[in-house]
C-alpha cells in the first residue's frame, strides 16, 4: 500500500495534525514486514491492509497523541504482550525521542519485533522475551492492548509503572470500568479517550502517584 492512502485512512486518527512524510514511510515498511509475517505466525486475526492501517495502526497513532500531546524531552515507554508491536511500535514512530521497551513471552513474535526494529532502524527499542513479571525495571509510561486474562494481568502490569508514571490501557468502555476496580486509591484516573471509528473502545490513562 502507497503512503498516500495509508495518510488517508489515518487522518480521522490524526485529528487536525498531518502525519510527517517520514512517519507515513516507516508505517508503510511496518505493514509489509507485518502482512508477510502474519502468513507465517498468527500476529493479527485482520488479514485486510486497509483494516489493519485503521483498526491497529489508527488506534494505536490516537493512544499516542493523547500520551504525547506534547512531546517528551525523554521517556520510558514498555508495551506489554507487544505481540505484532502495537501500539508500541506506532507510538515510537510518533514519538522517536522515547525509549521503548517490547514485552513479548513468545519466541517467535518477539523474532518478528526484533525484526521490525532492524527494517525500521529504530533507536532506543528493544524486545523483553518474556513474561511481564520477569521484567525487572519500570517506565514513565506503560501500555497494554488486547491481552488475555486482563483482571489476571492488570495487577501484574500495574507493578512495571514508575512513580509519578502513567498506565494507557487500549480496552472497551466495559473494561474501562473494570480497570478502576482494580487499582487502589494510588491512581487517578483520567476520563476515558474514545477511539475515532470504533466500537466502544477507549483509551483509558490511570496516573500512579
Amino acid at each position: 500500500m502507497e503512503t498516500a492512502p495509508i495518510a488517508k485512512l489515518l487522518r480521522p486518527f490524526a485529528g487536525d495534525a498531518e502525519l510527517p512524510p517520514l512517519l507515513l514511510e516507516q508505517l508503510q515498511r511496518y505493514l509489509e514486514v507485518l502482512l508477510r509475517w502474519n502468513a507465517r505466525i498468527n500476529l493479527t486475526a485482520v488479514r485486510d491492509p486497509e483494516q489493519i492501517v485503521t483498526r491497529h495502526f489508527g488506534e494505536s497513532l490516537f493512544a499516542a497523541r493523547v500520551l504525547f500531546a506534547e512531546p517528551p524531552r525523554s521517556a520510558t515507554l514498555a508495551d506489554v504482550g507487544s505481540g505484532g508491536g502495537l501500539p508500541g511500535i506506532p507510538i515510537k514512530l510518533f514519538a522517536p525521542m522515547i525509549a521503548l521497551t517490547l514485552i513479548e513471552s513468545h519466541q517467535k513474535k518477539a523474532t518478528f519485533l526484533r525484526e521490525v526494529i532492524r527494517n525500521l532502524d529504530l533507536m532506543d527499542a528493544e524486545v523483553f522475551c518474556g513474561r511481564a513479571e520477569e521484567w525487572k525495571e519500570s517506565a514513565d509510561v506503560v501500555t497494554m492492548r488486547a491481552v488475555e486474562k486482563f483482571e489476571r494481568t492488570l495487577p501484574v502490569v500495574v507493578k512495571l509503572v514508575a512513580p509519578g508514571g502513567r498506565l494507557c490501557l487500549m480496552i472497551g468502555a466495559a473494561q474501562s470500568e473494570a480497570a478502576r476496580t482494580l487499582l487502589d486509591a494510588g491512581w487517578k484516573w483520567e476520563e476515558p479517550h474514545p477511539v475515532p471509528l470504533s466500537s466502544g473502545r477507549v483509551v483509558a490513562i490511570a496516573n500512579r502517584d
